[in-house]
């Protein structure tokens, strides 16, 4: 006799393990974490038991679980959680209300399954077996109710696969900016704005901006003028001294407003020259200028 196990939740290897080291016991179907997605599945397969295998969820996620556990109350369908103590005491103080067997990670597979197979056997112990007493007909009709709703997850998996293509092509797209100042605040600042369209780096001294370039890539610079020990002059020349990175694009961020010194800036030949406190717009204009 096999268990019907449906599966969700973040922690994807636990899943794996229950398909690859519980299947003698455990027939195992596995979710998404959308309302929709669960409450069709609970009514075509018909679980034993709803397994939530915790991994990080956000407190959201746990509050959408409450409402699923009330839509399928009726179901008097049987829930285990498994996670680790952190995981496990966020689910119990957000779901509360929700009835389940807690599982604390770490454990054995055979320990879970043991545990979850005594667990179905105090609460249903006619669990696994009041299926075989269907009709030819209640179980054609349950075939094709299940074909009807296969054909629907499928469609809706394969929108969202394809949904997920487009923003992974998306984000290969996205140019990376490497951000150089040694101001915390103005890091924040510029990467919280970029971050939207931009991969963008920070880095706090031009210390730390030239071991980034011995190992990664980046599309451009912002580099502040005006820095201790490495300026933005000095680390312009060792940019530019580099084969790999001479040709890369440099825009300096300054404070500077002396005529003399802005010449001196500008004679290094940058692709960019912008003055603090910075105007997002021209930033943003100056970004897709120097990226095009």
């Amino acid at each position: 006799m096999k268990y019907k196990v449906l599966l969700m939740g973040n922690n994807k290897m636990i899943i794996n393990e229950f398909f690859t080291y519980m299947d003698n016991n455990f027939e195992c179907v596995s979710t998404s974490d959308r309302y929709d997605d669960i409450i069709n599945h609970v009514k075509y397969i018909h679980p034993d038991v709803l397994v939530y295998c915790l991994h990080g969820e956000n407190p959201d996620d746990l509050k959408r679980f409450v409402n699923v556990e009330r839509s399928i109350e009726e179901e008097r369908i049987p829930i285990v959680v498994v996670g680790d103590d952190e995981d496990c005491r966020q689910f119990e103080n957000i779901a509360n209300s929700v009835e389940a067997r807690m599982f604390h990670r770490p454990l054995s597979n055979q320990m879970l399954e043991e545990g979850i197979i005594k667990f179905l056997k105090e609460k249903r112990p006619e669990a696994g077996q009041e299926k075989r007493s269907v009709t030819v007909t209640e179980s054609t009709l349950k075939t094709e109710d299940v074909m009807r709703v296969a054909e629907e997850l499928l469609a809706q998996l394969a929108k969202e696969e394809e949904k997920e293509k487009r923003a992974r092509a998306e984000a290969a797209k996205r140019k990376h900016i490497l951000i150089v100042d040694d101001d915390s605040s103005v890091l924040k600042l510029l990467k919280g704005y970029l971050a939207e369209r931009y991969d963008v780096a920070t880095a706090i001294s031009g210390k730390i901006a030239l071991k980034f370039l011995e190992t990664k890539k980046t599309d451009m610079v912002l580099l502040d003028y005006e820095m201790p020990v490495d300026n933005g002059a000095a680390v312009l020349a060792r940019i530019r001294e580099n084969p790999r990175t001479k040709n890369l694009p440099v825009v300096f961020l300054t404070g500077v407003t002396d005529r003399r010194k802005i010449m001196e800036v500008v004679a290094m030949k940058p692709q960019g020259y912008l003055t603090k406190p910075i105007d997002m717009e021209k930033l943003s204009s100056t970004i897709k200028g120097v990226l095009r």
